[in-house]
Formats: structure tokens, C-alpha cells, sequence
């Protein structure tokens, strides 16, 4: 009976021991390993020659002091901000609209259209940003054929503001799909009486929408919006393949970027490491005051 009973309680940490030792080694243990490397340097010795020329040394939280001061990094931030402020609404304003539209009870192909809407997330975005980088190459890109053929030029969309325009569309058309699904699916938890119930009032489905839908659809807008705002600020795969097409990118367009050459081109992992900890705390101070305002407007308005 004993041995019966230490069975059982042990058995839900048999269960649990796979997903803890992937969490460790693939999640818990890079952490670690990244602040170990920001709170230290590597110093060289003499002429720096010989096995024992360079030595990692403790150098404290002067890494971080670095990187919370480097212009480029806070210049790769602003960027950032900008382009997300062109990304996000216009991206959720799309996907409510479709999500709407394919609500409405008349609406036709709807098992069609939800997947074409949907498809393009299924696309990797470097292969996305491959496919749209060669639409904006002015020298091979169809459209440019076309405009060209009626007598108009067009614009170098990679080349000064209208980068940011390429950048914000590649992500639109990846991105919407999926936030549409999201909402589309809260939409279709919805109880239809309440909707029978406002057309019976004489509520047209405008009114509808704006009056019932939305409101109650509310938290999922939140949640959409929360991860898309995650993913703006790491915002990386696409910059860094349109970057060898314009000279408009630079190395540090976004603080992942300046990461990623830090580390793999100039070999400052430690630098490197500094800085990615201070994107990864300032994402999470910034996640967790944004769902702290929300849950206490939430609190507010509940009766």
C-alpha cells in the first residue's frame, strides 16, 4: 500500500519531467548562460597571443551601463516604436474588419475567404520578406514593369520613409490572418439570441457591431493587441532580409539586430548579452504594465 501511494503521488511528476527538462535546458539555462556573459568581459593579457592571452573577467552591471547609454541602440528603438505604431492598429483594424465581415449572416464563401485571409501567417517571414523584397526591387519587381509601361516611375519603396511603409506591409499582410482568427472565433462564441435580439430592436448591423460585437469581443482585441506588440518590438527576420537589398538598413535598424551583429560579426557576445537583457526586461516591464492597466479598468467596470 505504501509503495501504491508513493506511486501516485510521484506519478504527476513523471508526466511533468519531460516538459520541465526542456523548459530547463532550452529556456532556463540560455537565460542563465546570457546573464552570466553580460556580467562579465573578456580581457587580454600581454600582446594577446597564446592560449592564455584572453581571460573572461568580472566586469558587474558596466555592460548594462554601456548599452542603456549606446545612441544606436536607442536610435534602433525609436525605429522600432515608429513602425509600430504604422503595424499595429492598421493590422488589427484589418483583422476586426474581416473578422466582422465574415460574422455577418449573409456572407458568402466565408470557409474560403477565412482561409485566404489566414494563409499568409502559414508563410515563414523570411521567405515572405524574400517574396516582397522582390516585388519592391524596382529593376525586376512586375509592378514596376506595369507602372513603367503607363508612363509613372513609382517610388524606391526601400529607400527613406517609404521603408518603413515595406516593412509595416510585408508584417500586415503575415500578421492579420491569424489576429482575424482569434477574433473571428470569439465572435462565433457569442450567443446569436443577443443578435436576433438587437435586429428584432431595428438595429442594423453596423450598429450591431459597434454596440454588442466589439464590447463583447473586448478581450480578445486586448490579447491581440498584447502579442502583437510583443512581437513588434522583436521585430527582426524582416529588416535583416531586406537589408542586403537597400542601403537604407542598416546593421542596427532594430535593437535585435544590433544584437545579432554584436555577437556574430564583431564577436562582442558579451556586450551582446548585456543588451538583449535589458530588450528582454524592458519587454517584460512594459508586457506587465500593460496587462496590470487593463485588468484594473476591467476591475473598474465590473459592477
Amino acid at each position: 500500500m505504501a509503495s501504491t501511494r508513493t506511486g501516485r503521488r510521484l506519478a504527476p511528476y513523471g508526466f511533468l519531467a519531460p516538459a520541465i527538462i526542456l523548459f530547463g535546458l532550452f529556456f532556463a539555462l540560455p537565460i542563465g548562460y546570457a546573464l552570466h556573459l553580460s556580467l562579465h568581459s573578456v580581457q587580454v593579457k600581454g600582446l594577446g597571443i597564446g592560449r592564455n592571452a584572453r581571460e573572461e573577467v568580472w566586469v558587474g552591471l558596466d555592460n548594462f551601463t554601456t548599452a542603456l547609454t549606446d545612441p544606436e541602440l536607442l536610435a534602433g528603438a525609436g525605429r522600432v516604436l515608429r513602425y509600430g505604431a504604422m503595424l499595429v492598429p492598421t493590422m488589427l483594424g484589418l483583422a476586426l474588419l474581416f473578422a466582422l465581415l465574415l460574422d455577418l449572416p449573409r456572407t458568402r464563401f466565408r470557409a474560403f475567404s477565412r482561409l485566404a485571409i489566414f494563409l499568409p501567417y502559414a508563410v515563414p517571414g523570411i521567405v515572405a520578406s524574400l517574396l516582397w523584397g522582390f516585388l519592391y526591387l524596382p529593376s525586376v519587381s512586375p509592378g514596376y514593369f506595369l507602372l513603367r509601361a503607363v508612363g509613372f516611375s513609382g517610388p524606391d519603396l526601400l529607400q527613406g520613409d517609404w521603408l518603413f511603409l515595406a516593412l509595416t506591409n510585408i508584417a500586415v499582410w503575415g500578421g492579420t490572418g491569424f489576429n482575424m482568427i482569434v477574433i473571428y472565433t470569439s465572435l462565433r462564441a457569442v450567443p446569436p439570441e443577443l443578435y436576433e435580439s438587437a435586429r428584432l430592436d431595428g438595429c442594423s448591423e453596423t450598429q450591431i457591431a459597434l454596440r454588442i460585437k466589439i464590447p463583447l469581443i473586448m478581450p480578445s482585441l486586448v490579447l491581440t493587441f498584447f502579442f502583437s506588440t510583443i512581437a513588434t518590438l522583436q521585430v527582426f527576420a524582416e529588416p535583416m532580409t531586406l537589408r542586403p537589398l537597400t542601403n537604407s538598413l542598416s546593421w542596427t535598424w532594430s535593437p535585435y539586430m544590433k544584437v545579432y551583429r554584436d555577437a556574430f560579426v564583431q564577436g562582442g557576445l558579451h556586450s551582446a548579452a548585456a543588451t538583449a537583457v535589458v530588450i528582454a526586461v524592458v519587454t517584460l516591464v512594459l508586457s506587465f504594465g500593460f496587462l496590470k492597466v487593463v485588468n484594473r479598468r476591467t476591475a473598474e467596470r465590473t459592477p
